[in-house]
């Protein structure tokens, strides 16, 4: 393997000129996520809340919805396939699941530590939460108790899944690999993260042909994933090594001396480029293919905590708020959820530069 290519960071910034959500949480946010179906996204926050809105894509405004809370700060939230229902997990230790419709909230999950990660596995109609408990636990939501419980090797950190692979990042490096089509509780593979510092941010992609289409992504190669660290740094594993791919880590988020967090990575739904934002406060779009720097923006004066693209990738969703990298703080930063309205040229793959 290779870890040596870098992608061209030569690609100037700019200063985002974006809307502010309404409204916003009172403190951090832990995560921002958009419905599959609808430009409705959620933001889970650190003041307890989940805040659901509804974005205008004609406009770039954005309007508050509903609220629920959980009893601690809330850690994550993500969607059901079909946009109807939030889930969210928390430092209460219990996954929580709101109905679009009715308008109603339930408890769905508990753990013996707090829930770091939630996603909806849709191909088998169940919750998959992950814990600093060190287990995976996967939940139908109508019964008490797990269908299934996966020890891990440590507190899991950061999970993302492409039906049907898995991939888990836990505390110390280690990532867990499953095929939840075959045995979600064993991993066919387990590894430690190519990246020498700790894990913070894990994001699953497809083959370039993959996100020709836009929709239902069942059926549709998961090639690999990006990680990214503490360190300033990312890394694209592939599963398999080609001859036309081969896995490589690159740095980012540094500006002079100081090094910054990876805090999120977000793949476009159409065009299989990515996003990169950190403690530094800017994000990136990058083209892992031709291993370039597609567009660069300026600091917007904070970190950012989390991002996330709307079904067609026209909106670009990103939160401001502190971090947690210098432990406890007694007057922490603002925060605000922003809309960016993407540009096809700031997110299309170009060919390789010559060098």
């Amino acid at each position: 393997m290779s870890y040596g290519n870098r992608p061209n960071t030569s690609t100037s910034n700019e200063a985002p000129k974006d809307y502010e959500v309404p409204h916003g949480p009172s403190d951090s946010v832990s995560e921002v996520s958009f419905s599959p179906t609808a430009d409705f996204f959620t933001v889970s926050s650190w003041d307890t809340s989940v805040r659901i809105y509804e974005a205008n894509s004609t406009t770039g405004a954005a309007i508050g919805k509903a609220i629920y809370n959980h009893e601690k700060p809330v850690l994550c939230c993500a969607w059901s396939k079909d946009g109807t229902k939030v889930i969210s997990g928390g430092a209460d230790n219990a996954g929580r699941c709101f109905d679009i419709t009715s308008q109603q909230v339930g408890q769905i999950a508990v753990h013996e530590q707090p829930i770091k990660c939630i996603k909806y596995i849709e191909n088998h109609n169940l919750v998959l939460t992950g814990s600093w408990d060190k287990t995976l636990k996967y939940w139908d939501m109508r019964s008490a108790t797990p269908v299934l419980t996966v020890n891990l090797p440590e507190r899991c950190y950061a999970l993302d899944f492409t039906y049907p692979v898995l991939v888990v990042g836990c505390a110390e490096r280690h990532v867990q690999i499953y095929d939840l089509s075959k045995n979600p509780s064993t991993p066919i593979k387990s590894l430690i993260s190519p990246l020498k510092w700790q894990t913070r941010c894990i994001s699953t992609f497809l083959n370039r042909s993959g996100y020709s289409s836009m929709g239902n992504v069942e059926g549709r190669d998961c090639t690999g994933y990006a990680i990214g660290s503490i360190e300033g740094r990312v890394g694209i594993q592939y599963f398999e090594e080609k001859d036309s791919q081969s896995s490589f880590s690159f740095k980012c988020h540094r500006e002079n001396n100081h090094v910054h967090a990876v805090n999120a990575i977000s793949f476009h739904p159409v065009y299989g480029t990515f996003s990169t934002a950190g403690s530094d406060g800017t994000f990136n779009f990058w083209d892992k293919d031709s291993k370039q720097r597609l567009k660069g923006f300026s600091s917007i004066g904070g970190p950012i905590t989390s991002t996330t693209f709307n079904n067609n990738g026209s909106i670009f969703a990103y939160a401001l708020s502190y971090d947690w990298s210098k432990g406890f703080v007694t007057q922490p930063q603002k925060s605000a959820v922003y809309l960016h309205t993407v540009k096809d040229d700031d997110v299309k793959p170009k060919p390789p530069k010559k060098r």
